[in-house]
């Protein structure tokens, strides 16, 4: 799993549809999903920190997790089937944890009130991110297919003989 952060939210062009992104810590990769109208407006709610004058859904589930000692743990989106992201709420009680079915889209809201970790399989980055900076991965690239071009097999039998002295 990765930890993935916030990166804005964006519409899509075509429908006009708003479009929560995810970032990794090396602002190489960027997950987007599509979320709900309501859904966004949550997001932006929660950077902005704009408190309502009446609690909200996700308000709302903030308080409750409070008034019975719960902590959100994190949030893990764990799968995509059919392009439908999936998450969980990892829930802590006391010496308890229970993981809850959740859309993505309020997992992010509920994690950007309680400032827990939003993490991501590797799977799911796998399948569904977009490269954010494209000449990065391809010098990374350029950089791995040079080293592997240079390697010899003595480059093994000599990493090998060094293992084996260094536990004696």
């Amino acid at each position: 799993m990765l930890e993935m952060k916030l990166a804005g939210i964006v519409l899509d062009a075509a429908t006009r549809s708003p479009i929560v992104l995810l970032r990794d810590s090396t602002e190489r990769r960027q997950l987007p999903i599509f979320i709900g109208q309501d859904q966004a407006r949550a997001i932006i709610n929660a950077l902005e920190n704009q408190v309502p004058p009446r609690p909200l859904t996700h308000d709302l589930m903030v308080n409750v997790l409070d008034e019975w000692d719960m902590e959100l743990e994190r949030v893990v989106i764990h799968s995509l089937h059919d392009n439908t992201f999936y998450a969980i709420l990892t829930l802590k009680q006391g010496g308890k944890t229970r993981e809850v079915d959740a859309r993505p889209s309020d997992a992010i809201a509920l994690a950007l009130r309680t400032d827990s970790p939003i993490l991501v399989m590797e799977e799911v980055i796998a399948d569904a991110s977009i490269p954010v900076d494209r000449d990065a991965d391809e010098a990374e690239r350029k950089e791995f297919r040079n080293f592997i071009a240079n390697l010899s097999p003595r480059d093994f039998t000599e990493q090998g003989q060094l293992g084996s002295n260094s536990e004696d």
